[in-house]
């Protein structure tokens, strides 16, 4: 039986539910009998709507047509959603209700304008996704009132009706605050002060990190040569995720044993050191896998390798390797720094 792999995901700003399974005509017919059902070129996957109801739909809509592999959504995540779904019934504050369906015209209007002039100043794709999404869902949850009919307080409002009744996280809130902002100071600063919306009160957490014996046996675990390559240039390195998608050949400067990172976090371009080690392994998987345009491509010849496969990779790894505990792949790069200052590193030297 065929199978469909099920797994929660973020999409321009919203929670959705991924559906992978190789190209299937029959299956591809099932999932647009969804209301909402998109294909995302990004992520090369079909998602739709991450409502409490979505496994029971699922395995109803695929019933003797393939097998549901929803393992992915953690079942006590799932029963949070359940738990909190049946509590907005009782309270008759379905998520529905509060966010309408679809923007008006005018809400359009801006929302391309909007991008238009984050595209203009040469934002990340990633960056203009999450804050047109962001302020799709503040526009909608205004409705029917316009942009230049709001207050500070409606953010207010989004927080204490929508936000927290959700359960939507802290970065949630503080991107949504960010966006929002950012809207307000380019296109109707003339309504609303940006200066007037204020984030939650910062969280101060230590970076969970790994041991050198830890990073040793995560590489160690993996079989794959591009799958250790990556996570390898991440920690000898300390990339972020961002940072190693984006790779090309020609960021390697072998000669000064240099790797270049372009346009990162803030605009800035940075060099990091590179070991003889490294840079051999690096070509010694060039050689192997020919990538044409990105250093580490996904399944189609020159498309960039998707964050959430790399995310994936990790995961799988840091599992095989019998770690337990709360360490992501960002997780990674912070070991890097970690062990540079256990050996006596000075940063301010770079």
């Amino acid at each position: 039986m065929k199978n469909v792999i099920v797994e929660r995901v973020i999409h321009d700003g919203e929670s959705r539910v991924a559906l992978r399974f190789p190209y299937d005509t029959e299956l591809i017919s099932v999932v647009k009998g969804f209301q909402g059902a998109r294909w995302s070129n990004k992520m090369k996957c079909w998602h739709i709507a991450d409502s409490a109801d979505a496994i029971t739909l699922l395995l109803k809509a695929f019933c003797k047509k393939a097998y549901i592999d929803y393992s992915g959504l953690k079942p006590n995540l799932a029963e949070r959603i359940r738990t909190r779904w049946i509590e907005q019934q009782e309270k008759n504050i379905r998520t529905s209700d509060i966010i309408p369906a679809a923007l008006g015209e005018k809400g359009e209007a801006d929302i391309a304008k909007f991008r238009r002039w984050m595209e203009s100043h040469r934002y990340p794709e990633t960056t203009v996704k999450t804050y047109t999404g962001m302020v799709t869902t503040f526009l909608r949850f205004i409705s029917p009132k316009e942009a230049s009919e709001c207050t500070s307080d409606d953010l207010v409002r989004l927080v204490d009706e929508y936000i927290l009744p959700s359960g939507l996280s802290y970065s949630y809130q503080n991107q949504m605050v960010s966006a929002v902002k950012k809207f307000y100071g380019k296109m109707y600063r003339s309504v609303i002060d940006p200066g007037e919306f204020t984030r939650p009160r910062p969280q101060h957490r230590l970076p969970n990190v790994l041991s050198k014996e830890e990073v040793k046996r995560i590489l160690d675990s993996l079989v794959n040569e591009k799958h250790r390559v990556m996570l390898s240039l991440i920690y000898a390195c300390g990339l972020r995720r961002s940072e190693l998608i984006e790779l090309v050949s020609g960021d390697l400067e072998r000669d000064r044993k240099l790797l270049r990172i372009r346009q990162s976090k803030g605009f800035k371009d940075r060099v990091v050191p590179l070991s003889e080690k490294v840079i051999q392994m690096i070509d010694l998987y060039i050689t192997h896998y020919k990538p044409e345009r990105y250093l580490f491509e996904g399944q189609y010849p020159g498309s960039r390798y998707s964050a959430s496969s790399l995310d994936k990779v990790f995961k799988e790894s840091y599992k095989r390797a019998g770690l337990k505990g709360g360490v992501t792949l960002h997780g990674l790069r912070h070991s890097y720094a970690t062990h540079l200052l256990e050996s006596g590193t000075e940063f301010r030297s770079y």
